[in-house]
């Protein structure tokens, strides 16, 4: 395929894989189940509390706790292995690569071919930068595919985040979905127009091209959206109209949570 034809193709990925989270967002799961408040404070402890340990065994255990949650939620592990474990892995893995090589220590062994040393202290802090991000990203995944994004924001607000990061958030979320969307029809009517095979400059100089005329129309919408909020009478602060209630499976599972944290920071110090 061509220039055009491989991003509209990335484009329509990125809508699908925003439809499946909202799709599993709709699902009956323990995770759907529950008070979004009570689903943020929860989670976010199990990341601190994965952050915070220094013994493998216990980021492995928070970690099957997600797995369980996943399962309870009805998020599949191929589903978490391709969005999340499989690029988290490789992002981490680049970063982690040259730990058992300068960090210095006992010597375990050596790069065949290259002859240089492993250390003992190099992998092992290597394996708990990987873990903890797998573990970390793999919660953090769980709260956005269990709950549906305007619920999120309201979520951190309610538990006294700033409005103005709220926002921040809120509005970048939106404008993903807007600059994707004008991306793909920019795109697609170009395609349209084109009659036979381009040369790859040309290729080079469409691409220069459209990325100005993008960034251009991002900056206009922008604009426009926010004198239409201003002239709605937004004074800095999202109002949603959904009330949460709070039930006892809820309080329930605050507690499960704060236990699991709890001991997760005590055994793994």
């Amino acid at each position: 395929m061509n220039f055009l034809e491989n991003t509209l193709a990335g484009f329509f990925r990125l809508l699908e894989h925003a439809l499946d989270a909202e799709d599993i967002a709709k699902n009956r799961g323990l995770l759907q189940s529950l008070d979004p408040r009570i689903k943020l404070v929860g989670i976010a402890g199990l990341v601190v509390a994965s952050a915070m340990v220094h013994k493998l065994w216990i980021i492995g255990m928070v970690f099957v706790v997600a797995l369980a949650l996943g399962a309870a939620s009805r998020v599949s592990p191929l589903f978490l292995g391709k969005r999340v474990w499989v690029p988290v892995l490789l992002f981490t893995g680049v970063i982690a690569l040259p730990a058992p090589f300068v960090i210095p220590g006992r010597v375990v062994g050596h790069l065949p071919g290259l002859g240089w040393p492993l250390t003992a202290q190099g992998l092992t802090s290597a394996s708990y930068l990987v873990a903890r991000v797998e573990t970390a990203a793999t919660l953090s995944v769980l709260l956005i595919l269990s709950t549906t994004w305007i619920h999120v924001s309201k979520a951190m607000r309610v538990l006294h985040v700033p409005a103005i990061v709220v926002v921040i958030i809120g509005m970048a979320y939106r404008y993903i979905f807007l600059l994707l969307d004008n991306a793909r029809a920019m795109l697609e009517s170009r395609q349209s127009r084109m009659v036979g095979e381009m040369a790859a400059s040309d290729y080079r100089r469409l691409a220069a091209a459209s990325v100005g005329v993008l960034l251009s129309r991002t900056v206009q919408l922008g604009g426009d959206v926010y004198s239409a909020m201003l002239a709605r009478g937004f004074e800095g602060e999202v109002y949603v109209l959904d009330d949460f209630q709070t039930r006892a499976l809820d309080w329930i599972m605050l507690s499960v949570f704060a236990a699991l944290a709890a001991a997760a920071i005590y055994y793994g110090k």
